[in-house]
């Protein structure tokens, strides 16, 4: 089966789903536990990615900072008041070996996962953390050369950014791995990109993971850029990604690459390679709550916004129900979700949890189901699983005045999608916490001379309009602040 243009993707903190399994189980559970009407229903739902958080080997040596970080546990504690030290299994991102961990049931178990997941059309997408090691990783002992050392000045001056650590080679510092702006995380190793030797056996994990899986999210991507790492560590490292990505598709030749990206450096990555980066930039713009510079983000060129993975929350930002109130919530994920690019949805985000789950933790806390959202989000991947969504032609619409001296027009966003059936759809919100009206004209093949029926699939609200003046003057909308509204159109 050919993959969509517009695929959409699951994110599932699978340690936390485990616990919760186990519970029912009264037992650990393992990948293998995972029920197949579970996968059913994602397949149902219209996924074609389920990317699994956290597989991967971690060490007991991460996990002790981890549950000893006093900033750690004060966030822990605000998300499992009944916290305890087994819901800390330490970072999924603090990794000691790209084996699955002997907790989820290893290798073996996630092979048969994921080809119960290729039965039903799905595909797996694991993480690459290019940045770092976990504390105890064997490079350690084996090539202290791929990793960042320090001196005593250097521990001396930033002692929240290097660590002293014996091993058999006597005691050295190293660097713990960081962004530039922040303190480095205690719980890992900062790699040395400026080394050659490391980047092939950073090549040679990537190699081993694509048997594994059929993508992989990595980790801030941009880390390892040239610039950065020389601006974070002072030594140029030579590029990476064009080499890694090209000696992973010699092998897989449709491995797929997402990049968690910051800085506005999406485009960067994309042109190193990589399938999507990851749309901070439009999250900001919408978290922002103004309708013009969401707008204009949509002015960029197609080839740019369709390698844009869009989101409204992951494990690293606020629940989007914590952040949005359930009006705002609707419109901003109509306008993330009915964009092109690659559609990217987070466990818990159609239950509209508040509770953000630290990927240090294997467990999350019991909250409320949310009806409305939970009914919302089922109209919503509906409209998502229509063909034109996933393989149609989208467009940025123009608004002008509903009448004249009336500027509301300005917060109303509009797209256009036309598929090769000669369906279309228009996708309109305003985004504004006022009333706004205006007129859109429709430039789809073929409308006049006909009438027609404008189906809002969020609501029941239907209207019929004649061809010749949606092609003309345009179709009127008076919305209501922050309504979305998804309109499909059908000859009367």
């Amino acid at each position: 089966m050919l993959s969509p243009q517009y695929p959409s993707l699951y994110q599932i903190n699978i340690r936390v789903w485990l616990t919760e399994l186990g519970r029912t189980l009264k037992r650990p559970a393992t990948l293998d536990d995972i029920p197949d009407v579970e996968l059913d229903r994602l397949a149902k739902q219209g996924f074609d990615w389920i990317w699994l958080l956290s597989v991967w080997q971690t060490g007991p040596a991460s996990q002790t900072v981890s549950r000893t970080s006093p900033d750690w546990l004060h966030d822990f504690h605000d998300t499992l008041s009944d916290l305890c030290e087994d819901d800390i299994a330490g970072s999924g991102f603090a990794i000691t070996s790209y084996t699955v961990h002997t907790n989820l049931g290893g290798n073996a178990a996630l092979a048969r996962l994921r080809e119960r997941l290729r039965q039903r059309g799905l595909k797996l997408m694991l993480d690459f953390v290019p940045n770092h090691m976990g504390l105890g990783h064997p490079w350690l002992e084996d090539r202290p050369d791929f990793f960042v050392e320090g001196t005593e000045q250097d521990i001396e001056n930033a002692p929240q950014n290097y660590t002293r650590i014996q091993s058999p080679h006597g005691d050295a510092i190293f660097a713990y791995g960081r962004d530039p702006y922040f303190s480095g995380w205690p719980d890992t190793l900062q790699l040395n990109y400026a080394n050659p030797a490391l980047q092939a056996a950073m090549i040679s994990e990537l190699l081993r993971i694509s048997g594994q899986c059929d993508g992989v999210r990595c980790d801030m991507a941009m880390l390892v850029l040239p610039d950065v790492f020389e601006r974070t560590w002072g030594r140029r490292a030579p590029l990476f990604w064009p080499t890694a990505i090209q000696r992973v598709r010699e092998h897989v030749a449709d491995f797929m690459f997402m990049a968690e990206v910051y800085w506005d450096m999406e485009w960067t990555l994309q042109q190193q390679g990589f399938d999507y980066a990851c749309d901070k930039r439009l999250y900001d713009r919408l978290r922002e709550g103004h309708p013009r510079p969401v707008r204009e983000h949509f002015l960029a060129e197609l080839d740019y916004q369709n390698k844009l993975a869009r989101f409204m929350e992951n494990h690293d930002e606020p629940r989007a129900a914590a952040t949005f109130s359930p009006d705002v919530h609707q419109a901003v994920a109509v306008l993330t979700f009915l964009s092109p690019g690659l559609r990217f949805f987070h466990q818990g985000q159609f239950e509209a949890r508040k509770k953000r789950i630290s990927p240090h933790l294997v467990r999350g806390p019991q909250e409320p189901f949310d009806e409305n959202i939970g009914q919302f989000y089922e109209r919503l991947l509906t409209v998502l699983r229509r063909p034109v969504v996933r393989n149609g032609q989208w467009q940025l619409l123009g608004c002008s005045p509903g009448c004249d001296g009336n500027t509301t027009h300005d917060s109303i966003i509009v797209f256009g999608w036309s598929g090769p059936q000669g369906d279309s759809l228009v996708v309109a919100v305003n985004f504004a916490p006022h009333p706004s009206q205006c007129h859109v004209r429709l430039p789809f093949a073929d409308i006049t001379g006909k009438n027609w029926q404008m189906q809002d699939q969020l609501s029941p609200c239907s209207y019929e309009w004649n061809g010749d003046d949606l092609a003309g003057r345009g179709f009127y909308l008076d919305m209501a602040p922050w309504q979305a509204a998804v309109f499909a159109m059908s000859t009367t």
